[in-house]
């Protein structure tokens, strides 16, 4: 994975909890960093964020879009449309078999975004239609993408206003849909995408603030998972702790409801680092961070999410 230097940038150490899904900006890293964070507006119903939803997603930073307007998503779609057809007339089809018809949406999601003075995330989503049929209802989403932002006012300011910033990329999908949607965007609005990874500080933001939301009693256990370094062959270390066990050191650990420092994350880690060496006698210290499962959502190192 590609870094990504100057293209994204370091927020604070402290920043506040708010509901939804936390991102954050590191070069070449996708940073939970504490301060952070897409919201999702508690209005939104259920229909808009259901794409959101038990999905995988990879990550990718985006440099600013140059002449991008969310006013032409209509007539981008049928670019788009028409670019996918040309590369699979060059030998590139995505789908061997059937010949199918792909049907290019682009659409704007204005409620989901980090703050009021971010640009609304943009959806992309690729279905696939029979030529045989024409029915909407035979339509088969096969690949979806957003780009949205993450509390990158401060971002904006640095850039020309002929320029857009929607820093984070998600994918869900084949990677040859990627690969073609991400070559159209970098060709009509001179951009790059690059994947991130998640840093294993990052990872333990994750698991301290994910911890502290509210789950059903039946939730499963958060899981964090190590990989241990310098050995012929790969061994990773499975720690699952009951979540209302979690909950409970999270809520000794944290100061002030709503907010979070990285002291906290540090002590909540170091508390369960701690109660596994006094029953394992393994520094968990000395590995990586690789995973974190909550019963919210998961992430791990090489850049990919599930909600």
């Amino acid at each position: 994975m590609e870094s990504v230097d100057g293209a994204l940038r370091t927020l604070p150490s402290i920043g506040r909890l708010s509901w939804g899904l936390p991102f954050g900006r590191g070069q070449g890293r996708c940073g939970l960093s504490p301060g952070g964070r897409l919201r999702l507006q508690r209005n939104l119903d259920s229909e808009t964020t259901a794409f959101l939803l038990r999905k995988r997603w990879a990550l990718y930073s985006v440099t600013p879009l140059y002449k991008f307007s969310s006013a032409h998503l209509k007539a981008y779609a049928k670019l788009l449309s028409a670019y996918i057809a040309a590369e699979k007339q060059k030998g590139l089809a995505v789908e061997v078999g059937v010949e199918l018809d792909i049907k290019v949406a682009i659409s704007s999601l204005p409620d989901l975004k980090g703050s009021d003075q971010d640009e609304a995330a943009i959806l992309v989503q690729l279905s696939l239609r029979s030529e045989a049929s024409q029915k909407k209802s035979e339509e088969k989403l096969v690949w979806s993408g957003w780009f949205c932002s993450v509390c990158g006012d401060d971002l904006s300011k640095n850039v020309s206003a002929d320029f857009t910033c929607l820093p984070v990329f998600l994918a869900n999908g084949a990677e040859s849909y990627t690969s073609i949607v991400g070559s159209w965007f970098q060709e009509i609005f001179d951009c790059c995408f690059h994947r991130l990874a998640i840093s294993p500080l990052n990872l333990s933001w994750m698991a301290a603030m994910w911890t502290g939301c509210k789950v059903e009693e039946n939730a499963s256990a958060m899981e964090l998972v190590f990989s241990v370094p310098n050995l012929p062959q790969s061994l990773d270390i499975s720690y699952a702790i009951h979540p209302e066990d979690a909950k409970a050191l999270w809520d000794t650990v944290q100061k002030t409801p709503g907010e979070i420092t990285q002291e906290e994350v540090d002590v909540f880690m170091d508390c369960l680092y701690s109660h596994f060496h006094r029953h394992f006698k393994i520094h968990l210290s000395a590995t990586k961070l690789v995973k974190v499962s909550t019963a919210v959502a998961s992430a791990h190192y090489d850049g990919i999410i599930k909600i």
